[in-house]
């Protein structure tokens, strides 16, 4: 960190000074150090910035070495189109102190071929890249993909090999880390697919709820991309406590890209999105990549918005919804480190000083009495309920009892609501189902009756009403897509399968057969029961059971890892927010020395 720190001191120096360290008499015509010129520029900056005289030189030529590359790279790529990827190695990879690393390459290759160069030469045997916080897809060509001659890149080590059986150890755990991925994604889809018109009892579903537990209005195709990122933002946020910050990282770029498809009014009313964007910065950070990915500045300030325009000025909204609103200043804890760590690696020690004092002010109210912890903990409250109801209350013993008494009253009370409601909407889609009407079809015009029975059946037995919600009978339509796929080649039940695996979606259904040779892949397919020779099940109901087996133990998997508390993401230990607070404190120290 120092390094780049006072990399970024002398740039700002060079530049106003209009110094160009490429050019006479700082760079000689063979390329060489002005020895003399770049002595007499280094005395005079370590006085001016205060830091030790030889490591100001190693940094001047560091930058002017820097330079030289640059335009030598630029060179290359405009005469032979072969640009230059500088890529920053996962930490545990780095062996000669460099974590910066560059690559020759075109840039019409596909992502695959650059990845199989990158494990090759640098000794890994899994990895992803990551551009500017998105992750490269492997079947995609750089250029296709934004990548350009001198982009960054991060390299994101899924697994490392040592020897044979640390190699079939590591090749299992990608395997499994590959299966787990899938599964969350088909979980979370299908989640998102549902719509109540089952016994929410036995076939569980997903909706967005206000802090009161109102169901909020969301049109059809955001609630959909709303569910999947905010469960694959909860997967990763669990993931974040267990510190497993790779797979925490690949899930939260993913919800990141769901958020993306809501719409702008959507994202600035909730905070979901402001503590997404700081989770995958704090993700940044355990990996040390700040350095390496220019949008951690952009997506702190992206968090820093959202919260102003979710929260109010100084939380005057967030007061009106709650009365206690302590527990939220934990994120405005993580904020402001990581602000600090960015305006230190930019060279602005002030700046960073700055944020540093704002947080420690945070975290000194937000540590918590272990004795007050024990008096409410054996009052019965749990530990996350404790630690939860004193930083809401700022440490007041009273208050806290309080507030964790009426926040329980209040989740029973939304629970009971919740389950009331589901309960009359149940009833009202079975009302509809015994007049004739498809279940999905009683659930959707219940939605858009806000659950009014009697309106909802208007509304079916009208003539538009009727062509849109009377859809074609399943079986008939799942038979036909069947016949397609059995005429292209596939096995009837192997066809059978995939397509109720995917909810009928032909293409999908038909890359997943052809990526595994007309079957479906080992991992989505649930043990095989035991058969009985006195009583043997036709084929079709098998798959159908098998693949109704398969959707309920996938939505049990991401189910839970959504916590049952609302507040979960304000509950941290601050534990690693100390290990910052302590790192920041030394390097300003030497810094302000």
């Amino acid at each position: 960190m120092d390094e780049q720190h006072i990399e970024a001191k002398l740039i700002s120096l060079l530049r106003n000074d209009s110094i160009h360290l490429w050019s006479q008499p700082f760079t000689t015509d063979t390329s060489e150090p002005g020895l003399e010129h770049m002595q007499g520029l280094a005395v005079k900056y370590s006085q001016m910035i205060g830091f030790p005289l030889k490591d100001v030189e190693v940094a001047l030529e560091e930058i002017r070495s820097q330079a030289l590359n640059k335009a030598k790279r630029n060179k290359t790529y405009s005469e032979t189109n072969v640009a230059t990827l500088e890529l920053y190695l996962p930490k545990a990879q780095i062996k000669d102190g460099k974590k910066k690393h560059c690559l020759e390459t075109k840039l019409d290759i596909y992502t695959q071929d650059l990845m199989n160069k990158i494990t090759g030469e640098f000794d890994l045997k899994n990895v992803k890249l990551i551009l500017n916080g998105r992750t490269l897809s492997p079947d995609k060509k750089l250029d296709e993909q934004n990548v350009k001659n001198n982009s960054k890149i991060m390299v994101l080590k899924v697994s490392e090999p040592e020897g044979k059986k640390e190699m079939l150890e590591s090749e299992e755990k990608k395997r499994l880390q590959d299966e787990s991925l899938q599964r969350t994604q088909r979980g979370f889809q299908i989640l998102s697919e549902r719509d109540g018109s089952e016994d929410p009892a036995t076939t569980p579903f997903l909706e967005i709820a206000d802090q009161k537990g109102n169901p909020i209005q969301i049109p059809a195709s955001e609630k959909k991309a709303l569910i999947l990122a905010m469960g694959f933002h909860e997967k990763g946020r669990a993931l974040m406590k267990r510190k497993e910050y790779n797979a925490a990282l690949c899930l939260l770029l993913l919800a990141d890209e769901q958020f993306c498809q809501c719409g702008s009014v959507l994202l600035n009313t909730v905070d979901n999105y402001a503590v997404l964007q700081l989770d995958v910065v704090w993700c940044y950070r355990a990996q040390e990549a700040l350095t390496c990915l220019a949008d951690a500045k952009q997506r702190l300030q992206k968090a820093e918005d959202c919260f102003l325009r979710c929260y109010g000025e100084e939380n005057q909204r967030l007061k009106q919804i709650k009365v206690n609103t302590g527990g939220e200043e934990v994120l405005f804890l993580r904020l402001y480190l990581l602000q600090s760590l960015l305006a230190y690696l930019d060279g602005n020690a002030v700046d960073a000083d700055k944020k540093l004092q704002k947080a420690e002010d945070l975290y000194s109210h937000l540590c918590l009495d272990p004795e007050k912890m024990t008096q409410l903990m054996s009052m019965g409250f749990s530990e996350q309920d404790t630690r939860l109801g004193l930083r809401a209350c700022r440490g007041n013993v009273e208050e806290a009892v309080h507030h964790i008494t009426q926040r329980k009253t209040e989740r029973e009370e939304i629970k009971n609501k919740e389950r009331e409601r589901r309960r009359r909407r149940l009833e009202g889609i079975n009302t509809l189902a015994e007049l004739g009407y498809n279940k999905k079809a009683a659930a959707k015009a219940l939605h858009e009756t806000n659950g009014d029975v009697d309106e909802a059946y208007r509304l079916l037995l009208g003539s538009q009403g009727a062509s849109s919600f009377q859809t074609p009978q399943p079986e008939l339509t799942r038979q036909y897509k069947v016949d397609q796929m059995v005429f292209l080649g596939f096995q009837k039940e192997a066809a059978e399968a995939a397509l109720k695996l995917v909810g009928d979606d032909v293409p999908l259904a038909t890359q997943i057969l052809l990526d595994n040779q007309g079957q479906l892949p080992p991992e989505l397919l649930p043990p095989s029961p035991p058969s009985s020779s006195s009583e043997e099940p036709s084929t079709s109901d098998s798959t159908a059971s098998s693949s109704s087996s398969l959707d309920a133990d996938l939505v049990n998997e991401v189910l839970e890892d959504i916590p049952r508390h609302e507040e979960d993401y304000l509950d941290v230990t601050l534990e690693e927010e100390c290990e910052v607070i302590a790192m920041l404190k030394s390097c300003l120290e030497k810094s302000s020395t």
